[in-house]
C-alpha cells in the first residue's frame, strides 16, 4: 500500500510538471512496483492519471493558460478512437507493443530536446506551424487547417490512450510544440485538459471490454497521484518552458529504456 502511494505521488508530480508522462510512468511503475501485469496496470493508471490531469486542468483554466476550444476538439475526436486502441492492444503481442511504444517515446524525446534549443516558431521561421496565436486577441486563430491539425492530434491521442492505458500527453505536448506557437506552459495546461477528458473515455472503453478494477488500490493510487499533481503544478510555475521540455524528454528516455529492456529480456 505504501508503495502504491509513493508511486502515485511521483507519477502525479511528473504529470503536473510536464503535462504528460504520467501515464507512461504509471503503467511501468505499477508493473514493477506492485508486480501487476500490463493488463491490470493500464486501467488503474488511466483512472489515476485522468483524475490528476483534471485537477491540473482546473488550475490551468483558473490561470488562463488552457486553450479550451482546442482541447475540446482534440477530446471529441480522441474519445471514440480509444476503443480502437483497446481492440488493437488485445490483438497485439505485449512484447511487440512495448517495443514499438518505447521507440515512439525515444523519437518524441529527441524531438523535444531539439525543440528546447530553438525559439518558438514564427511566421518567418517555420512552415509547419498550423495553429497560431492572434497577437491582437491573444487567442488561437482558427481555420480549416488548424482544425484538421488539432483533430489529427486528438485521434492519435485517443488511439494511444486505448492502446497502452496512457493519457496521451506524450503525443499532445511534442505535436502542439511542433505545429503551433502556443507557449509551453499553455501547451502543458491544454494537454492536461485533453488527458482528463480522453482518459475518462479510455476508462469506459476498458470497462466495457470487461476490465475489473481493484477498488481500494485504485482509489489510493488516484489520491496519491492527485497530491503529486498539485505539487508538480506548483513547482512548474518556477521553471522555464525549456526546463520543462528538457525534463520531460529525460523522463521519456528513461522510461523508454526501461521498456526496451523489458521487451528484450522477456520471452
Amino acid at each position: 500500500m505504501l508503495v502504491s502511494l509513493i508511486l502515485g505521488v511521483l507519477v502525479g508530480a511528473v504529470l503536473g510538471l510536464t503535462g504528460a508522462g504520467g501515464g507512461i510512468l504509471a503503467v511501468p511503475a505499477l508493473v514493477v512496483g506492485l508486480g501487476w501485469s500490463m493488463q491490470q496496470a493500464a486501467p488503474v493508471a488511466l483512472i489515476a492519471v485522468a483524475g490528476g490531469a483534471g485537477i491540473g486542468a482546473i488550475d490551468g483554466l483558473r490561470r488562463g493558460l488552457v486553450r479550451y476550444r482546442a482541447a475540446a476538439l482534440m477530446a471529441v475526436v480522441g474519445i471514440p478512437v480509444t476503443s480502437l486502441g483497446v481492440q488493437v492492444a488485445h490483438a497485439t503481442s505485449p512484447r511487440a507493443l512495448t517495443a514499438v511504444f518505447a521507440g515512439v517515446m525515444v523519437l518524441a524525446a529527441f524531438r523535444l530536446l531539439q525543440q528546447a534549443r530553438q525559439p518558438l516558431p514564427t511566421e518567418a521561421s517555420s512552415k509547419w506551424v498550423f495553429g497560431r496565436i492572434d497577437s491582437a486577441t491573444g487567442r488561437l486563430a482558427w481555420n480549416w487547417t488548424t482544425g484538421a491539425m488539432l483533430a489529427g492530434i486528438g485521434a492519435l491521442t485517443g488511439f494511444a490512450t486505448g492502446l497502452r492505458g496512457v493519457g496521451g500527453g506524450f503525443v499532445i505536448v511534442p505535436m502542439l510544440r511542433k505545429f503551433t506557437d502556443i507557449p509551453m506552459h499553455g501547451i502543458v495546461a491544454t494537454s492536461l485538459l485533453v488527458i482528463a477528458i480522453v482518459g475518462v473515455g479510455g476508462v469506459l472503453a476498458a470497462l466495457l471490454h470487461g476490465t475489473v478494477l481493484p477498488r481500494e488500490l485504485t482509489l489510493l493510487f488516484a489520491l496519491a497521484t492527485a497530491a503529486g499533481m498539485l505539487a508538480g503544478r506548483s513547482a512548474s510555475r518556477r521553471l522555464s518552458a525549456a526546463q520543462v521540455q528538457v525534463g520531460f524528454a529525460i523522463v521519456l528516455l528513461l522510461v523508454a529504456t526501461g521498456l526496451l529492456v523489458k521487451s528484450l529480456t522477456n520471452s
